[in-house]
C-alpha cells in the first residue's frame, strides 16, 4: 500500500468514527523509528558506514557519534549535512529531519531549493556550502 501524505490522513481522521480503526488502518503511515534508527536503516540500506557518512558531512566526529548513538537533538543543518553526505534523494532527506523533528525542504524557500537541488545532484557538503554562499545564502554548517 502507498504511503499516505498528512492531507489523505487528515481527511480519513475527520471523517472516521472509530479512531482504534484509523489508527489500525493507517499504522504503516505513522513513526517507527528513532532518528538513531532511522539512521542506521539508511546506513544499511544503502550500504554505507557510519565512519565515512562522518567524514562526508564534515561534523565533529565525536558530535556525529552522539547523533547516530541516539544522544544528541541536532540542529537541521546537521541533519542536512547528513543527508548530503549519505547522498539521500529529497523525499529520503524529508523523511530524515521528519524523523529528527524538522520541518521538511520547502519549496518556497530558496535556501531549501538550493539544497534539495545539491541533493538532487548529489553535491558535497562543502560544494553545497559553496553554493549556498555564492548565492548569498546560509551555508549549511559555518565552519565548513
Amino acid at each position: 500500500m502507498a504511503e499516505k501524505d498528512t492531507g489523505q490522513l487528515e481527511n480519513e481522521l475527520a471523517a472516521s468514527d472509530d479512531v482504534k480503526k484509523f489508527l489500525h488502518d493507517n499504522a504503516e503511515n505513522f513513526r517507527e523509528f528513532t532518528l538513531a534508527q532511522y539512521l542506521k536503516k539508511l546506513l544499511a540500506e544503502k550500504n554505507l558506514t557510519r565512519a565515512q557518512v562522518i567524514r562526508e558531512s564534515l561534523l565533529d566526529e565525536g558530535y556525529a557519534q552522539h547523533i547516530f548513538g541516539g544522544r544528541k537533538n541536532p540542529s537541521r543543518e546537521k541533519i542536512l549535512s547528513l543527508a548530503l553526505a549519505m547522498k539521500l534523494s529529497t523525499e529520503e532527506a524529508n523523511r530524515l529531519l521528519y524523523y529528527a523533528g524538522h520541518e521538511k525542504l520547502y519549496a518556497r524557500n530558496r535556501r531549501d531549493d538550493v539544497i534539495a537541488y545539491a541533493l538532487n545532484v548529489n553535491k558535497t557538503v562543502l560544494q553545497t556550502n559553496e553554493l549556498l554562499t555564492d548565492l548569498q545564502l546560509e551555508p549549511l554548517l559555518a565552519d565548513a
